[in-house]
């Protein structure tokens, strides 16, 4: 795909004094690469089985990626990459009609899958890949396409239509990966742990890319387990990547899990995304190991736009920040007339407008949706946000489904929602608004007791609420639930929260 000529931004080229996007890859070595389970293989093993997936590709210019959590996966992407291929990841948990909709408009001329893996039923070429089968020790690494060429299309959600593929160069992920590794301090001596899906950025670009990069080891749980966190920090990881729901079943393991503390105290660096961490969640982590879980933002569109740097996890909470930007990264967070806040201005909030290397190339196929993302050159990601101290973002929620205009006043969601997590007999909470013929939208709380058996009354969580930020960001209606309905990277989807 050609550079869209909407997007003009600086974009920097492949950092660090790493020659390619995998260098440590494609030296080799005995130093170990990837963890999953009882498998294991070193980079001189990644490199000599990715090689033999290259070598197969025939010459193909794009192909898609069964994204299963297992080794073969990552073997699929890495040869893809060294051949200068484009990888469409695709999530197998996805239904017929997106795998259709996803084929359809990536057109990719080959399917990589894991050997024995079902794959979608569109019929396409397949390259199975097994670990060992197509090894090429010694085979020579085709050289480094430009920074500029595509290296990921990787589909959104699709909360409002079908989901758009957003490109993503190599020149932008390898910006932003070493972004993170100033942040994170993050070196090859590093072992990550997490146990993220791989078919998006979160998974597959930090949790997999990120280790490659670096020459890190990853080792990937395959399924999330407290247990199994807490003994792969006892064999030796030093950092782990998750989401929030993760860190609230950490939170609950605690109390009764006594090695688990301990555990988390040796990590390095904790570090959580792709939705909001709940304070309570955050506290009773830090009180029980003395590590802060650091907090960081982005979109599939951006990848990582601001982080909590590592020497920030000793130090005293944030208050719900995601940090400030990374390195290359200029954020402006803008008013509804488009007039930038002012950095002081700590309660107003605004959209954040970003610009900088690691941002993607457009939609595949939707100029008109890549143009209505830019104004002026910046991107608007639709996210709403205050300025905190330092520089860092305090994000309050989506412009959609989370800045709610009542009785004259602009609410955040996000900001009701962390209060309400405030109130012991809460254990999880949303926060929408309804249509008002007097407020024009009231708030509207969903509500997971943390007793089923002794829920708390409405009127108490209305009245905690009121007392703890303002009378005027009360909810006016609560609903009990059992769950909240929540994607594959622990995102509230309050598209399915509708009112009685």
């Amino acid at each position: 795909m050609a550079r869209c000529a909407t997007l003009p931004r600086v974009r920097r080229k492949i950092a660090c004094g790493l020659d390619r996007l995998l260098e440590p890859v494609a030296r080799g070595g005995a130093r170990e690469a990837l963890h999953f389970g009882a498998r294991a293989i070193s980079y001189g093993e990644l490199r000599d089985a990715a090689a033999g997936v290259a070598t197969q590709l025939g010459g193909a210019s794009r192909v898609a990626l069964w994204a299963t959590p297992e080794p073969e996966t990552c073997v699929g992407l890495v040869g893809a990459l060294l051949a200068g291929a484009t990888v469409v990841p695709l999530n197998p948990q996805s239904g017929e009609r997106e795998l259709a909709h996803v084929l359809r408009d990536s057109a990719p001329s080959l399917l990589l899958a894991p050997a024995g893996a079902p794959g979608p039923r569109a019929a396409i070429p397949r390259l199975d890949v097994a670990l060992g089968a197509a090894a090429a020790a010694g085979a020579e690494i085709p050289s480094e396409p430009a920074a500029g060429a595509p290296a990921l299309i990787v589909y959104t959600s699709g909360t409002t239509g079908p989901p758009k593929g957003a490109v993503l160069s190599r020149g932008a992920l390898a910006a932003n990966l070493d972004a993170l590794a100033d942040a994170w301090a993050w070196t090859q001596a590093d072992v990550l742990v997490h146990a993220l899906p791989l078919f998006h950025v979160h998974g597959l670009v930090l949790g997999v890319l990120g280790p490659l990069r670096r020459g890190t080891a990853l080792w990937h749980l395959g399924r999330f387990s407290a247990e199994g966190v807490r003994d792969a920090l006892e064999a030796g990881a030093t950092m782990l990547f998750g989401v929030p729901t993760m860190y609230h079943r950490l939170a609950q393991a605690l109390p009764g899990d006594a090695r688990l503390a301990s555990a988390l105290a040796r990590a390095r660096v904790l570090v959580s995304g792709s939705a909001p961490l709940a304070q309570a969640d955050a506290n009773a982590i830090e009180r029980a190991s003395g590590r802060r879980v650091l907090q960081r933002y982005g979109l599939t569109e951006t990848l990582i736009l601001t982080a909590e740097r590592a020497d920030a996890a000793a130090g005293p909470a944030a208050g719900g920040t995601v940090g400030p930007p990374l390195a290359g990264v200029e954020l402006r967070l803008a008013d509804d007339d488009g007039r930038d806040l002012a950095r002081g201005d700590r309660e107003t909030i605004g959209e954040v407008l970003a610009r900088g290397p690691g941002l993607f190339d457009g939609y595949l196929n939707r100029p008109d949706a890549t143009a209505a993302a830019f104004r002026d050159g910046w991107l608007a990601t639709g996210d709403l946000a205050t300025w905190a101290h330092g520089g860092a973002l305090r994000i309050v929620g989506r412009r959609a489904t989370d800045l709610i205009k009542s009785g004259g006043f602009k609410l955040g969601a996000g900001e009701i929602e962390a209060a309400l997590a405030e109130h012991p007999a809460v254990a999880e909470c949303a926060v929408t608004g309804a249509p008002d013929p007097d407020l024009g939208e009231r708030v509207v709380a969903w509500v997971v007791p943390a007793d089923p058996a002794a829920p708390p009354a409405a009127q108490e969580l209305i009245d905690h609420v009121a007392a703890v930020l303002a009378p005027h960001k009360r909810p006016r209606e609560v609903h009990l639930l059992e769950a909240l309905p929540r994607n594959a990277l622990g995102k509230v989807l309050k598209r399915e929260l509708a009112a009685p």
